[in-house]
């Protein structure tokens, strides 16, 4: 039989914490892989506890009900390697770019898929957007 993990076994992952400015103000932070884990507070350290305390109650909610509770997504399953087919045109202009600012080509690529998905390269664990 397989070892019964608890509270404190789930809340010592490295869960992804989301945090972002809330339009009428404060903050609203989430775990993106626990599903419905939201919370809001009004200052930066305020959400940060928050969020802490709204992860405790979700995994003690989804442990008490038997859910399959997901484990934080892990990064060694990328190599950071893929394969992209793209015009021709826009490879002309990624490498073109690319001589213009003294960068490689994957350089290039790399940033402009980060700024349009903007995004950090690698998020940290509590990531705030203003």
């Amino acid at each position: 039989m397989a070892e019964k993990k608890t509270v404190a076994y789930y809340m010592a992952l490295p869960y992804q914490e989301v945090i972002v400015s809330a339009k009428e103000g404060g903050y609203v932070g989430y775990i993106p892989e626990l599903k419905g884990c939201i919370t809001q507070a009004e200052t930066r350290q305020g959400i940060l506890d928050m969020l802490e305390d709204a992860k405790k109650c979700w995994l003690e909610a989804a442990l008490e009900d038997g859910l399959d509770i997901p484990e934080p997504h892990d990064d060694t399953e990328y190599s950071g390697k893929f394969n992209l087919r793209i015009p021709k045109s826009l490879h002309r202009t990624l490498a073109w770019t690319a001589r213009k600012e003294g960068v490689s080509l994957n350089q290039m690529a790399m940033y402009a898929i980060a700024s349009g998905l903007n995004v950090p390269l690698k998020p940290p664990k509590a990531t705030i957007h203003e």
